[in-house]
């Protein structure tokens, strides 16, 4: 029988409706959630759905069965909400990953009573948002703190994640994404799940926009979510629930622009009435959804809020014949993202990175951190941001400062302050505990600086693994273990090396390579360093020949620190050193 990649190229395919509004007609008790099991359980149990794999499978497998008799291909199993997480709040927690399985496995039994081998139908385990986000605090007195964190978010998915696998579950389906770290940790969670049962299934996304702009509720515009989780493995990404059809329309329409996946649309039965009830009718619903499919927009359709299993039954009629949607090209160059997207081309001709959060190289930056001024310290990533920078550069690496506590708070509080959040943000730092606690505060898609080949291939693998499982672009210095690369030839030796590590056993995407190459100071009376500067520009030509889609990146002021002091010759000879650099292929500095 075929399985779910196979089918997504030759015909749409057709996903459930909403599991909340059918619940609902069958007017459950409080001692019909609770069963004799939870009898004593704490706390109000009506509403929590999930647990209704144990308590009543009879009317989940009932709901599952009308779905698959309406024609879904595939089945959302009842676990949006089964993760210790969402279910502390029922007391339920111990309870998560039993809720999680049996919503799974009770999905598999119906799916493979309606299979055929024209027809096979599919479970999807559903993994929602949680109730928590890691990229906002709860507390608008303290915008750096969090309720949640990336590790406590990930474990939870992770246990999630290995029942529904176990179960046999056909994909995971990270669905209602409204702040894209939860997403990002979800993400973490599915690869070590899926290698931890040894299972690989196609991963399915799901955003949910929050207003008429387009964005998520962290902020985040569609095309800065698409580069943020352009690292994984994924099959499918789409909207659901916010809107109705027509509403979500010209959202999917940007969303299947830039794309390089299958798309996936479930909107809700309309816009809900005063009541908070949907009004529109499955006929309604359907000519709405015919437009997304003539004009070939999806992949999968489906049904979120207020659909039911006669809105699902419509569909069969409208995608008879359909082409299915050719997903969009991969990108041809570095996407990053902190609320907006990013994109490195020629065409940008330099990206500017701000370097004056930086407490290494600002004594004034550093003071405001040692003396925890933090507004102060984000006006001055604000000022760099109005005057043109397109990257903010943040080092905490200083022997009085507890620089992992440091580098989180300021991204925390950072992501509260859009004007400066909506860039993306280089993460420097010479320690890989506070690289590692700087990229699990990140929704957007940032850049690591620095790895190097200075320790040896084994940790340069294992860093560059990590790097990119967490959803980042890595600065490569240009750094081995014999030292420092200073000749043209010892520089392009080592960034040599590392493209072919890390392509070809790291699998790093090539765009998201940007080499360092190493700008050294000039004019400095030793006769060997005259030539650093042309070694460099002559680098960065051979770099971007023959190491294709990587970027080069570099310390501009290091040029001339012989210089110090005399501000006019400095800046004189970068503006020389930049006009060659920039025309051999350099494509940002600091």
């Amino acid at each position: 029988m075929k399985n779910i990649r196979e089918i997504a190229k030759e015909k749409i395919l057709i996903l459930d409706g909403a599991m909340g509004t059918e619940i609902q007609k069958y007017n459950l008790t409080e001692d019909d959630f609770r069963g004799e099991r939870f009898r004593d359980v704490p706390g109000m149990m009506k509403g929590n759905n999930d647990m209704l794999n144990i308590t009543r499978p009879d009317v989940i497998s009932d709901i599952y069965r009308r779905y698959l008799e309406a024609g879904a291909d595939i089945i959302t199993a009842n676990t949006f909400s089964c993760q210790r997480i969402s279910q502390a709040d029922y007391h339920l927690e111990d309870c998560a990953r039993e809720m999680a399985f049996e919503g799974a496995r009770l999905a598999r039994i119906e799916c493979d009573k309606f299979s055929t081998p024209d027809k096979p139908r599919f479970v999807a385990g559903d993994v929602g948002p949680t109730n928590k986000t890691c990229s906002m605090s709860p507390d608008v007195n303290n915008p750096a703190f969090r309720a949640l964190t990336y590790d406590e978010l990930a474990a939870a998915y992770r246990e999630q994640m290995e029942a529904m696998l176990e179960a046999g579950v056909d994909a995971l389906l990270i669905e209602t994404i409204f702040d894209t770290l939860n997403a990002k940790a979800a993400i973490y969670a599915a690869e070590q799940a899926m290698e931890a049962i040894g299972v690989r299934v196609p991963l399915m996304l799901s955003v949910t926009v929050s207003d008429i702009g387009g964005r998520t509720l962290s902020g985040q515009t569609l095309e800065a979510f698409l580069a943020s989780v352009q690292h994984a493995d994924i099959f499918s990404v789409g909207l659901n629930c916010s809107f109705g059809a027509r509403q979500l329309k010209p959202f999917l329409e940007q969303l299947a622009a830039r794309a390089p996946y299958y798309i996936s649309a479930y909107p809700n039965a309309g816009l809900p009435n005063s009541l908070g009830t949907y009004d529109q009718t499955p006929a309604e619903m359907a000519d709405e959804i015919r437009e997304y499919i003539h004009e070939g927009l999806v992949n999968i359709i489906g049904g979120c809020c207020g659909t039911t299993d006669e809105y699902i039954a419509a569909y069969s009629s409208l995608i008879a014949g359909a082409v299915p949607r050719i997903p969009a090209s991969l990108p041809d160059n570095l996407w990053l993202s902190g609320l907006e997207l990013l994109e490195v081309k020629p065409e940008n001709n330099f990206i500017n990175v701000g370097e004056r959060c930086n407490v290494a190289g600002s004594r004034k930056f550093l003071r405001l951190i040692n003396e925890k001024k933090y507004d102060e310290a984000l006006s001055i990533a604000r000022q760099q941001v109005e005057d043109g920078a397109q990257i903010i550069d943040i080092n905490m690496d200083d022997g009085l400062l507890d620089a992992e506590m440091e580098m989180t708070t300021f991204l925390n509080l950072i992501a509260s302050e859009p004007e400066i959040a909506r860039v993306p943000v280089m993460i420097d730092s010479s320690k890989w505990d506070v690289i590692v606690a700087g990229l699990k505060c990140m929704q957007g898609k940032s850049i690591v600086n620095s790895i190097s080949l200075k320790e040896g291939e084994e940790m340069f693998i294992e860093h560059a693994r990590l790097i990119k499982k967490l959803g980042a672009a890595v600065v490569v210095m240009a750094f081995d273990e014999k030292g420092q690369a200073d000749t043209f030839e010892r520089k392009i030796e080592v960034c040599a090396r590392a493209y072919k590590i890390l392509t070809e056993q790291v699998d790093f995407n090539p765009h998201d390579i940007i080499f360092d190459p190493n700008v050294l100071a000039v004019a400095t009376g030793i006769e060997e360093h005259n030539n650093y500067a042309v070694d460099f520009i002559e680098a960065t030509a051979w770099i971007k020949k023959n190491l294709p889609g990587s970027h080069i990146s570099g310390g501009v002021s290091n040029l001339s620190f012989s210089f110090r002091g005399n501000n006019y010759i400095r800046e004189a000879m970068h503006a020389v050193f930049l006009y060659h650099a920039i025309q051999k292929g350099m494509d940002m500095g600091i």
